[in-house]
This record gives structure tokens, C-alpha cells and sequence, in this order.
């Protein structure tokens, strides 16, 4: 690329925007001496929120300056009856009728020569209303409206965890792709002391127990995971693990909100770049371990250790996982397929968020308290306990 040609990252996830700005203003301030208003209109050229680029275009009619634009979490884009509710209530248009992928195709291709979309996409990462579809809709919006675009795949694009339960040759057919197997990273750099914790996360969820013990005999030695009944044990654990400026945080999903009787309030909003960035003298940083991020939060960050908590939102009983929502007063089961996906996906996000181990906390429960009864955790427990995890 030249000097006056730009590329742009974007990203729907408001948080790992807010956080990356910030580092990069710091970054900017300490080692070039910039002024920090300077330092942040520099990040926030390069780093943006999707919304805002979407914005920005909706008013013109020309070009964007940037010819690259990085789309972090692709397959989470939103789908086109979401983002026309969205464009309706939120931005006052009525005849606004594209999915997020169609949108900025059409934004890219107003260039003449060239452009290029890079899509970032991960598997089992939905965990919003409109992000179910998967990449389908990347396909379909190429194939109904820029049949020109030249499409470079990763081979790995046909696992069903990437396209759902689409056919291949069906969401690709009459598209000038190309498929390179070096487009896809088969190594996570977040659990950088083994490539198998995602695969362990996954085969937790999937209630598949010989896999799960298997991947975690490999991975146990070099990557801790530990179960705990008690959350000051599992706090004093991270503290003594962390060394030097080692960064861990408390979590939880945004549905545990019977675990604010134990302090974690994951109704209480935290300040990402504040969360996420600030040293140990700061009671909101992640530090202290007072203030909890959910999966809303942490999603697309890590921390070198984590306590994961874990409610009655997601138990498991006779065999399988069953989910709740709480509302008012009582526990209510999940029956919409959509919303167990996503509730699956933020305990999966939450279990991935750790570079070098994490710790789960599973309540013992009270027999007095219908909202907490010990059964609705024993569950968990013992099922972790029979992967093979330990207790501190």
C-alpha cells in the first residue's frame, strides 16, 4: 500500500474498541511523547466501532479514505432484519434493507481499482441476537450483488462450526473463490501454553467426557485449571499465581445474577479501558477482584488468570446441560434454540479468556434459598470433577 492509502480495523465489539484505543494512546504518549487528544485521534482512525464507520458512510456517497478494512468477528455480523430494526429505531431510516456484510461490501466497492475485506472469524463466538447466521451471509450477499469479488478462503471454512449447517458448494457456488490453507490459524495464540484448551472448552460443552479428560491430561501440567466451592480460595489462588505484572480478573456470565450474593454483581458495568489497563493501585481495575466482566465484556481479550463463575443459568443434570434465565424472582428454562446457543457460547467465550490458567468457582448452594439449592451446582461440579479437574 501507499502512504495515502489507508486500512481501518472494526469491530462490533465496543469494549476490545474502547480497550485497544486506549492502549494505543498510552502506547503513543510514553514512547513519542504525543499529546493524549493527538495519541487518541490517531487510534480511533485506525481502530473504529462498526457502527460508527456504518455512519459515516450512510452520509456519503463517495469512497471511504481507506481501501482495507480489517472486520474482526465476521461471522457475528449482523443479519439483515437486525440491522434494519436497528437503522429504523435507532438512525430514523425506514427503507434501510441490508445485512451488515452487504452494507460494507457496497461501502468497499465504491472504490475504483481496488479494495479488499479481510474477515476475521472464529467458531462458537455468537452471543447476541442477529449473529446466529455464521459467514452464510458474507456468501450470499457476494453472490446476489458483487459476483466480481475475488473470495480467498481458508480450507477449514467448511467445518460446520464456521458454516453451521450450510452446504459448502452451496454458499460458495457461482463465487470466484480460492482456497489457501495458510489463511487459517490452527495454533490460539490467547492460551499461549497450549493449542489444546479451546479444543478441551469445546469438548466440555459438548458433554464429550473421554475427549475432555484426554485433552486435558496433555495440557494440565503446563496449563492449570482447578474447581473451587469457595471464592476467597479461588481469589488467594490467582494472587499467588500472577507474577510480576501477570494481569487477572474475576468473571461471569451476564445471566449469574444469583451470584451477586457473593459479590459478584455482573449488573454493575465495567470500565473496559479502566478494567482492562489500570495497575493494581486502582480499586476498579480487574485487580482488585471486585468488579466482574461477562462475556460482553471480555469477549475478543484475555487475562493471564481468571476465575470463571459459574451459576445455576447453566446446570448439568442426567447427562447433559440444561439452561436458565433468571427473571423476578425465579429460575426459567430455556427452550429457544437461538438462546441456548448464546448462553453456551458466553460460558465458552468466559473459558477461553485465560493465557496461562483459570480457576472455576461453582457454588455449594442453600438448601433455604429455592434460587440457590445445592442441586442446581452439584451438578457441574461433579461432572468437572469426573474430566479430571481438581479442587484447590
Amino acid at each position: 500500500m501507499d502512504e495515502d492509502e489507508h486500512a481501518v480495523f472494526l469491530s462490533g465489539n465496543g469494549p476490545l474498541v474502547d480497550v485497544l484505543q486506549e492502549a494505543l494512546c498510552r502506547d503513543d504518549v510514553i514512547r513519542n511523547k504525543t499529546k493524549k487528544t493527538e495519541a487518541m485521534r490517531k487510534a480511533k482512525e485506525f481502530i473504529q466501532i462498526i457502527h460508527h464507520f456504518r455512519d459515516d458512510a450512510i452520509a456519503v456517497n463517495t469512497a471511504p479514505i481507506e481501501r482495507v478494512a480489517i472486520f474482526d468477528e465476521a461471522q457475528r455480523a449482523w443479519d439483515e432484519v437486525n440491522l434494519s430494526d436497528f437503522m429504523k429505531r435507532k438512525k430514523g431510516i425506514l427503507d434501510f434493507n441490508m445485512s451488515e456484510p452487504e452494507f460494507l461490501i457496497s461501502i468497499l466497492n465504491r472504490h475504483v481499482g481496488w479494495a479488499t475485506i479481510v474477515c476475521l472469524i472464529g467458531g462458537g463466538q455468537e452471543i447476541n441476537k442477529g449473529e446466529s447466521a455464521g459467514i452464510s451471509g458474507w456468501f450470499e450477499s457476494l453472490r446476489n450483488n458483487y459476483p466480481e469479488w475475488d473470495i480467498y478462503i481458508s480450507n477449514k471454512i467448511t467445518d460446520n462450526e464456521y458454516i453451521k449447517n450450510n452446504d459448502f458448494e452451496t454458499i460458495t457456488d457461482g463465487l470466484h473463490c480460492c482456497i489457501i490453507e495458510d489463511l487459517h490459524l490452527s495454533v490460539s495464540l490467547r492460551s499461549f501454553r497450549s493449542e489444546n484448551v479451546s479444543e478441551f472448552v469445546k469438548a466440555v460443552l459438548d458433554t464429550d467426557v473421554n475427549k475432555a479428560k484426554a485433552l486435558y491430561s496433555q495440557f494440565k501440567s503446563d496449563y492449570p485449571i482447578y474447581i473451587t466451592r469457595n471464592l476467597e480460595n479461588a481469589k488467594d489462588w490467582l494472587r499467588k499465581k500472577a507474577k510480576g505484572t501477570e494481569r487477572y480478573g474475576i468473571t461471569a456470565t451476564s445471566s449469574a445474577k444469583r451470584l451477586r450474593r457473593y459479590g459478584v454483581w455482573v449488573q454493575n458495568k465495567i470500565n473496559a479501558p479502566v478494567w482492562f489497563l489500570n495497575g493494581k493501585d486502582d480499586v476498579r481495575s480487574s485487580y482488585y477482584l471486585e468488579e466482574t466482566a461477562t462475556e460482553f465484556d471480555i469477549q475478543g481479550l484475555e487475562l493471564d488468570w481468571t476465575i470463571v463463575c459459574w451459576d445455576a443459568n447453566l446446570r448439568f443434570i442426567d447427562n447433559e446441560f440444561q439452561f436458565y434465565n433468571f427473571s423476578g424472582t425465579k429460575w426459567q428454562h430455556i427452550a429457544k434454540s437461538e438462546n441456548i446457543l448464546y448462553l453456551k457460547n458466553a460460558y465458552r467465550v468466559l473459558l477461553t479468556r485465560a493465557r496461562q490458567g483459570f480457576v472455576i468457582f461453582i457454588p455449594i448452594g442453600d438448601k433455604h434459598d429455592n434460587t440457590m439449592l445445592p442441586e442446581f451446582y452439584n451438578g457441574i461440579y461433579n461432572y468437572l470433577r469426573e474430566i479430571g479437574l481438581e479442587e484447590l
